[in-house]
């Protein structure tokens, strides 16, 4: 009877591992957020960026609130309740696992738009080109290794308010130039096409001007999206009062996609009734705009809190601005069909420079020669939020890069992070015998030795 119960043993392993892989297509439940034209859509479906901006703590107290379950449980719970579709957070530890808050929020519906910078590593708009170096960029490259795996990864952002007056413009070609290297290092190992683009500080005097520098040039250099921080609507206002009408005649033409990453006014103490959700989820703007992010989840000092969170108990209390979200989002749902969005368009012509614009051309910073290797060989471990720091620890770049650069390397295989296609619940690193595929492997070795030694389906003694 040993061989029976070799055959048994077998199909036991095969039948794992057959609803193993079963599991993982059904914990794989959301579709993935591509680029068409100047929209997001989700599969076949126009998506609008309906969501929150979400870092608990805030920058006084810099903590991952996507690697601790208990967190992340607590908070889902209250995304429901607004019924959002998108959290933006601005700051991650790279060395720590996701697998069951991103798996958590997939379930919910949830996506994520993931900052991939923290406070040490980062472009200093002081003296960007320093900072512009191989150190800074492998934190970088290991986050997109620590996300890319996600189907409800939506986004990336490679910089947030970088240029937040006329003389920091100096440090657009860097930004620019991290733009870039993150579409490469994501095409070079293998991953899927995540959009990466700049969130804009609320600068009127160059935001324009900054859209069209991110959208201008060779394919390899231009974002894949423009977002932007506008708090100029402050209830009561309206479409045209807010200069709304004006921005969105102004990005008319623009020809990628295009969402606020953070808007809600509270000036002068203004009860914030969230006006501006029935214009921004209607025609008035769904032709230019994808929608955008409310700031911010929690109460952090400054008024903009959604909720209270007690620092003691953790327990989260709604307020007034909450329940003013949830209506408003309840009461404006996205347009129907297509909504007017372009299919196609031509990349942006280059800003000239100007009183408000410190960039004469398109020429950027080649990649830093010791960051090369990372596209064919991957980042490694990332230093996580106790890392030294960059802004002065790495190589510079010391060349301008060619047109066209940028463009992905071909990588010999998959990055070995876990396929961006598995689910955050269920991925199993390549070669590991936990794996599904594995076991399936060893199920089908097994069954093939044993009939080729004669066994039958009831065995042979």
């Amino acid at each position: 009877m040993k061989t029976f119960g070799a055959w048994a043993a077998a199909l036991a392993i095969l039948s794992a591992g057959s609803a193993a892989s079963s599991v993982r297509s059904v914990k794989r439940s959301i579709t993935s957020v591509t680029v068409k034209g100047n929209a997001f859509f989700a599969g076949t479906t126009r998506f609008y960026v309906r969501g929150i901006d979400y870092q608990p703590g805030g920058s006084s107290n810099v903590v991952d609130p996507i690697a601790d379950l208990k967190t992340c449980t607590r908070d889902i719970a209250e995304f429901k309740k607004l019924a959002i579709n998108t959290v933006r957070v601005y700051t991650v530890d790279n060395t720590l696992n996701h697998d069951s808050c991103m798996s958590a929020l997939a379930e919910a519906g949830i996506y994520l738009v993931l900052d991939v910078n923290t406070p040490k590593y980062s472009i200093n708009r002081a003296d960007p080109a320093a900072s512009y170096n191989d150190v800074y960029l492998q934190s970088v490259f290991a986050t997109i290794d620590a996300f890319a795996k996600y189907d409800n990864t939506l986004a990336f952002f490679s910089g947030n308010e970088v240029i937040n007056d006329v003389g920091s413009t100096k440090a657009a070609p860097y930004v620019k130039a991290v733009t870039r290297d993150i579409r490469q290092y994501i095409g070079s190992r293998g991953y899927r096409k995540i959009p990466v683009g700049y969130s804009a500080a609320d600068v009127a005097e160059n935001r324009f001007s900054m859209a069209q520098y991110m959208n201008c040039g060779t394919d390899d250099e231009r974002s894949d999206f423009f977002a932007f921080n506008d708090y100029s609507w402050c209830d009561p206002s309206s479409f045209q009062t807010s200069g709304w009408d004006t921005k969105t005649a102004l990005f008319g033409n623009y020809s990628i996609p295009l969402f606020l990453s953070e808007y809600g006014c509270n000036k002068d103490n203004r009860k914030r009734t969230f006006e501006e959700v029935a214009s921004l989820y209607s025609t008035d703007m769904s032709a230019v705009f994808s929608g955008g992010l409310v700031y911010e989840y929690s109460e952090e000092g400054n008024r903009y809190g959604l909720v209270t969170i007690d620092p003691a108990s953790g327990a989260v209390r709604e307020g007034d601005d909450f329940r003013a979200l949830q209506a408003a989002y309840a009461a404006q749902k996205d347009p129907a069909g297509d909504a007017g969005y372009k299919s196609s368009g031509a990349a942006s012509a280059c800003p000239a420079p100007s009183d408000n614009w410190a960039v004469a051309n398109d020429t950027l910073p080649a990649i830093p020669g010791p960051a090369q290797h990372f596209m064919k060989e991957g980042a490694g471990p990332g230093p996580g939020l106790a890392g030294a720091g960059s802004q002065n620890a790495g190589t510079a770049s010391s060349a301008t890069a060619a047109p066209g650069s940028g463009t992905p390397a071909v990588a010999a295989s998959p990055s070995p992070s876990p396929s961006p296609k598995k689910s955050a619940a269920t991925s199993a690193r390549p070669g590991s015998s936990s794996a599904p595929g594995a076991a399936v492997a060893v199920a089908v070795a097994a069954l093939v030795v044993l009939l080729s030694a004669g066994v039958g389906v009831a065995g042979r003694g």
